[in-house]
């Protein structure tokens, strides 16, 4: 795959890196992958992914989310920092960031906390943190409400080059009691209500200041039309914004939830169909830079009680690719959406490239023609909206640093 679209040829790979690109290879190869008919490009690249660790590893560790990756083609993620204890100090970020390493299957980049135990109160040391290897700052699962101390980390973050506040935006005064996006299936369901407001008045808020400061802001899980045009808006004066948004709310609405499935709990919740149409949109026109899954693993006993009681939150990153195709459909938008520009965002020097000789073998392998119903998962956790659903497109193999670190199993459904 290359910018300027898929071209037949070989792909020549020999210890980490790309050899050749070129028709009909004349190499002897140890391992040899029929991709025809596939899409070969730079392995995926997803920008929020809760890996658990440290604290919650009965849902989902280093090593599980590792291969749970591997198998989604991804050869690159950023670990939220809303672990237990939060990843707010350096020795946290530097651990995490060693241990990904001695996996192995990936590079794992770490979004490090904008305040102390992600508490909103007391600013972390923004600098330190980046010097330890942080590039995207976060309190994701909270806001930080304190806009004077938002604009305090937003302009110290503004000078260290390559970072990012990503926010998870949510007006808490507005989301209190809620379990459902406000519409009519909440009320059939007589279950308190999350109002698209309540995402979108905190990006009007945080495009201001980012405006004020200079700060690069990255937008997380956009779910609503009205947040959709305050970003394409902001994008139009020029500022430095980026946005993502999950294959859930890209693919399922509200009106799913006639049926009170717990792995249809998320936040943001699902919403309207006029806000998925505006966000496929918004994904194919560049308003929204990236798909991020928001792999958010919960226990089965965890997620098997009464939806009211369930915890937000569901995986995606097996599924991710084929939900992505579905929308997209075309090649070069495809990796940049999945590869190139969450590479870019997250400052993953090697990663989401264009395949060329000398450059690094991140590669991922993808069917666009394949059907498959996914019935299990790599990850610890099972608590996947797609369980089930028939999908298009599947990853067939995941390469990273040129080695196989996922192969699919003829005998996998």
């Amino acid at each position: 795959m290359t910018p300027d679209g898929p071209t037949n040829a070989d792909l020549g790979i020999e210890a980490n890196a790309v050899t050749a690109v070129a028709p009909e290879l004349d190499i002897s190869a140890d391992t040899v992958i029929d991709a025809t008919g596939c899409l070969v490009g730079p392995g995926f690249v997803d920008l929020h992914v809760h890996l658990r660790d440290p604290g919650q590893t009965w849902k989902e560790d280093l090593e599980t989310g590792s291969r749970a990756a591997a198998a989604g083609g991804y050869t690159g993620v950023v670990a939220m920092p809303n672990t237990d204890p939060p990843l707010d100090n350096p020795g946290a970020i530097r651990d995490v960031i060693e241990r990904g390493r001695q996996i192995g299957l990936m590079d794992v980049a770490v979004a490090a906390a904008l305040t102390q135990g992600r508490e909103g109160t007391e600013a972390t040391d923004v600098t330190a943190l980046y010097a330890a290897g942080a590039r995207i700052f976060s309190d994701d699962g909270d806001s930080v409400e304190d806009s004077a101390l938002l604009k305090d980390q937003m302009l110290l973050i503004s000078r260290l080059p390559g970072a990012v506040v990503s926010q998870h935006a949510e007006d808490t005064t507005l989301t209190l009691g809620g379990h459902m996006h406000e519409g009519e299936t909440a009320k059939m369901h007589r279950l308190g209500q999350l109002p698209s407001s309540a995402e979108s008045d905190v990006v009007a808020r945080d495009l201001k200041l980012a405006e004020e400061t200079g700060c690069r802001y990255h937008c997380q899980h956009v779910s609503a039309a009205a947040t959709v045009d305050l970003i394409r808006e902001a994008k139009k004066r020029g500022l430095h914004i980026t946005a993502e948004v999950t294959p859930h709310h890209l693919y399922f609405t509200d009106e799913d939830l006639g049926v009170l499935d717990t792995n249809l709990k998320m936040y943001p919740p699902l919403r309207s169909e006029a806000d998925r149409q505006s966000l496929v949109t918004a994904l194919q026109d560049g308003t929204i830079d990236a798909v991020a899954t928001d792999h958010a693993p919960h226990s089965q006993s965890e997620k098997d009680v009464g939806f009211e009681e369930a915890p937000r939150g569901v995986i995606g990153l097996e599924t991710a690719a084929s939900v992505a195709w579905s929308v997209i459909e075309q090649p070069v938008r495809f990796f940049e959406i999945m590869s190139a520009k969450p590479a870019d965002i997250a400052g993953m020097a090697t990663q989401g490239l264009w395949l060329r000789a000398g450059g690094p073998a991140n590669v991922v392998v993808f069917d666009p023609n394949e059907n498959w119903l996914p019935t299990g998962f790599a990850s610890r956790s099972v608590n996947s909206p797609f369980l089930g659903e028939k999908l298009s497109g599947r990853v067939q193999a995941t390469i990273y640093q040129g080695k196989m670190t996922y192969q699919l199993d003829e005998t996998d459904d």
